[in-house]
């Protein structure tokens, strides 16, 4: 309300309090193009004149109806004086004049833009003003005339009251004749969307008008006239124009010293509220009542008045909010109908357009209820779109989520979400649980709902996905907020491990769930996530639960849990909602690993683990050999032996993954992160790393060999195509420092039979690397053998042991046969030398 002097036009600023949009002048815009575009000085000069020489002539063509809409098409910048205003009087009060009903209401237009811009308007012209207004709305219905003519009069007979200088007689007058339009002619509200601003501004100039007279019964049509038969429907919009209405009367009442007409809203609204009165309506009064009051906090002074204002307010909305919650059981966002919805929505741009409201269990149960149902309503969405698929006939996309990305209630989600948030640190302990556990059952319905949905629309509907991840998105951002929030308070020692535990279990399986909509790296989120994980590091139990919230193998590949998806041709590496739950596990688990059993990892996590090294996406592929790495590194000193057997036998399948899918899938540093960890942490002499040791020497002999087979003439040639093979010859070395001694001499024999096959160029560049990497060893243990090895394998390289075999093609069937001839002996002799 800092701007509240600035408010020239009630109904426009109500309107876009409110979101509406589009100005009400725009009705005035007709399709000719002489008042489609912005007008000169001349044009409205012209249109003055030509209404008067209407009132001349005693006539009242077609050229004067558009000459009415001229004017008005240039409201903004229109500035209508009092003589103008008496032409105006002069041409409706005349008896011989017939005007069309559409004229009505604009004569009424201008008289308000008069009335409201001018600075002093005469008194004398608005007590003329009122006495024809008297007879036109005493002589004919308003329907007769046309509803515009009876929005336009409540809102001129409003504005007349409002004025200062206006004799309390006509004041009176004016209020009487709205009342009784108000209590007769209400059904015409809902005839045109835009009646409602300019009839609740007409209530708000006449609520702040100086007379006390009729402002009982002002105030029953403000918050009556909702319930009535045919009477106008509420919704979102009207709700926030009676919130910043009655911001806007209490504020003038509060300058005007007003303190009786403030007594009376506040018994009557806040305190005891009359049956007739829409719960909405009574919400968002009791809204607009708190941010009048707040304008009085910053500087200290609370009258008891204003105290009483503010306190009331509270207890008013608390009361709706109690009263839904009894009305459905508990449970409001289980409701799927209009007027709970509305009501939902209502408490919560209510109180996030007020200011710092005390913490009340109904209150965060009705948000929560509002955020999980109405403003992120991703259940309803994702269960229309799924009926839909299994309509042939029936069109995916919706308009209702485009509207509903532009309601005012999505905008305003984050200031809903701050207000649920700060609410939850003072609410009661049972209420936190029971929102808790809606959040948490969110989160898994939309991981269960979007994952069917996206591969419903994914190619289809794009659009649509793009529209509904949008609300997506936009809940995640609520939950982790939320989860901050619980963060903070639960894992405290005021609360049992147990609990602490149970809570960053929760907290860790939602966020797998919402991971797909993580689009951006948020403070919140990382804050969330470290604070949870090292409560789950220290026990345990825990990480069992975590890890066994993991989907199972199966499931992943046959899209079990969506009975939809089981019905579609599923392919598990397109889902990608899924693949993003299970990354989330991938990054995770690392953190918490020295806590997992054997056992419980070789069951759950090593299946998934290695489905997902064969990933396309090399993210993931990247964080299962991270995975992997994180397991082989760990050590459980009360089960070492278990975990260490299942290291060995893990061994295997994992060179087989690997290598089966490099190059390509497999990510080389992921790969040698895991090789290396594997030769690292395996018992000395283990089998496993014998064949880790097979393997690596056989895939790059075989890819060597390949691509040499086709490029025989230099290693030079094909640095491209040798690259995989590179990349394996460099890992090979670099084990030559990390195997144990069991394994070092088979790895040396290996490695030389491989680098003997080479080209002299890549004969070379080994030797040049294997000189350069023993002679830097200080390890005084293997240096003396890696020694003698080297001189043995640069002497063989010397000699061209199969140097003439490469320069001819490997493979070839010269070079078979010479071998064959020489035998066996000379790979004898050199398995002897090496």
């Amino acid at each position: 309300m800092a701007r509240r002097v600035n408010i020239i036009f009630l109904d426009e600023w109500l309107r876009s309090s409110s979101g509406c949009g589009n100005s009400i002048m725009s009705r005035y815009s007709s399709s000719s193009s002489s008042t489609s575009s912005s007008l000169s000085a001349r044009a409205v000069i012209q249109a003055w004149a030509e209404l008067r020489d209407s009132l001349k002539k005693k006539s009242f063509n077609s050229h004067h109806l558009q000459s009415l809409k001229i004017l008005l098409n240039s409201q903004i910048s229109l500035h209508v004086a009092d003589p103008q205003a008496k032409l105006l009087l002069s041409i409706l009060s005349s008896p011989n004049f017939y005007f069309p009903s559409e004229s009505y209401h604009l004569f009424l237009r201008l008289l308000y833009i008069w009335v409201r811009k001018s600075f002093s308007p005469s008194s004398e012209l608005i007590d003329l003003a009122v006495e024809v207004l008297s007879c036109l709305f005493t002589t004919e219905s308003c329907s007769e005339k046309s509803p515009f003519f009876f929005s336009e009069g409540v809102l001129l007979l409003g504005a007349f009251s409002f004025v200062p200088s206006v004799s309390d007689r006509s004041k009176t007058v004016c209020l009487e004749l709205l009342c009784r339009l108000l209590e007769e002619e209400y059904r015409l509200i809902s005839s045109f969307e835009g009646h409602v601003a300019d009839v609740l501004a007409g209530i708000g100039y006449a609520l702040s008008s100086s007379v006390n007279v009729h402002y009982l019964r002002t105030l029953n049509c403000l918050l009556g006239i909702w319930g009535k038969e045919d009477g106008p429907r509420g919704s979102v919009p009207h709700g926030l124009m009676i919130l910043h209405l009655i911001e806007w009367v209490l504020s003038n009442l509060i300058d005007s010293n007003s303190l009786g007409k403030i007594q009376v809203f506040i018994q009557e609204t806040l305190e005891t509220p009359k049956s007739m009165y829409v719960p909405f309506a009574l919400v968002m009064a009791a809204g607009g009542a708190l941010r009048a009051s707040s304008r009085f906090a910053s500087g200290g002074q609370w009258p008891e008045i204003f105290l009483r204002l503010r306190i009331s307010a509270e207890n008013q909305i608390e009361s709706v909010a109690q009263s839904l919650i009894s009305k459905t059981g508990g449970f409001p966002y289980l409701r799927n109908d209009s007027l709970t919805g509305l009501l939902l929505q209502c408490i919560s741009l209510a109180l996030a357009r007020s200011s710092s409201v005390s913490s009340r269990g109904p209150l965060f149960i009705c948000l929560a209820s509002a955020l999980l149902s109405e403003i992120f309503p991703l259940r309803h969405i994702y269960q229309r779109v799924i009926e839909a698929s299994q309509n042939i006939s029936a069109r995916l996309g919706f308009d209702e989520i485009k509207e509903h990305l532009n309601s005012v209630s999505f905008k305003e989600a984050g200031a809903i979400t701050g207000i649920f948030c700060s609410q939850y640190v003072s609410v009661d302990e049972g209420n936190k649980r029971i929102v808790e556990n809606l959040i948490w059952d969110y989160c898994r319905d939309v991981y269960f709902g979007h994952r069917q949905v996206a591969l419903l629309l994914r190619g289809r509907e794009d659009q649509l996905l793009t529209d509904v991840e949008k609300i997506a998105e936009s809940a995640f951002l609520m939950v982790v907020l939320f989860a901050l929030s619980v963060t903070k308070h639960r894992l405290s020692s005021k609360f049992s491990q147990e609990i602490q535990m149970e809570t960053s279990v929760c907290i860790l399986i939602s966020f797998s769930c919402l991971e797909f909509f993580r689009r951006i790296r948020l403070p919140e989120y990382m804050d969330t996530i470290r604070g949870v994980v090292v409560s789950v590091q220290e026990n345990e139990s825990a990480c069992v639960s975590f890890v066994e919230s993991m989907p199972s193998y199966v499931g992943l590949i046959k899209g079990q849990g969506c009975s939809l998806l089981q019905r579609m041709e599923y392919i598990w590496s397109k889902d990608e909602v899924q693949t993003a739950r299970i990354l989330f596990y991938l990054r995770v688990l690392p953190t918490c690993i020295e806590r997992v059993p054997a056992p419980v990892f070789g069951r759950v996590v090593a299946p998934t683990m290695f489905l997902y090294m064969g990933h396309p996406n090399e993210k993931v592929v990247r964080a299962s050999h991270s995975l992997f790495v994180g397991f082989m590194s760990s050590g459980n000193d009360s089960s070492q032996d278990e975990r260490d057997l299942l290291k060995e036998q893990i061994v295997f399948y994992y060179m087989q993954r690997s290598l089966a899918e490099y190059p390509g899938t497999t990510p080389f540093d992921g790969m040698a992160s895991g090789v290396a960890a594997l030769v690292r942490h395996l018992p000395a002499g283990s089998p496993a790393a014998f064949y880790c040791i097979h393997s690596l020497v056989e895939k790059a002999n075989s890819l060597c060999t390949e691509t040499l087979l086709h490029m025989p003439d230099t290693w030079r040639n094909c640095q491209g195509e040798l690259e995989p093979c590179k990349k394996l010859l460099e890992l090979l070395l670099r084990l030559i420092s990390l195997v144990d001694v069991q394994v070092l001499p088979v790895l040396m024999k290996l490695l030389a039979q491989l680098i003997v096959q080479l080209p002299k160029d890549g004969q070379n560049m080994v030797l040049n690397e294997l000189y350069s990497q023993v002679a830097e060893s200080d390890d005084v243990t293997r240096k003396p053998s890696l020694v003698s090895w080297l001189q043995s394998l640069s002497y063989l390289c010397t000699r061209g042991v199969s140097g003439s075999a490469t320069s001819r093609g490997i493979g070839s069937e010269e070079y078979n046969v010479s071998a064959s001839t020489r035998g066996p002996s000379n790979w004898d002799r050199l398995n002897a030398q090496l």
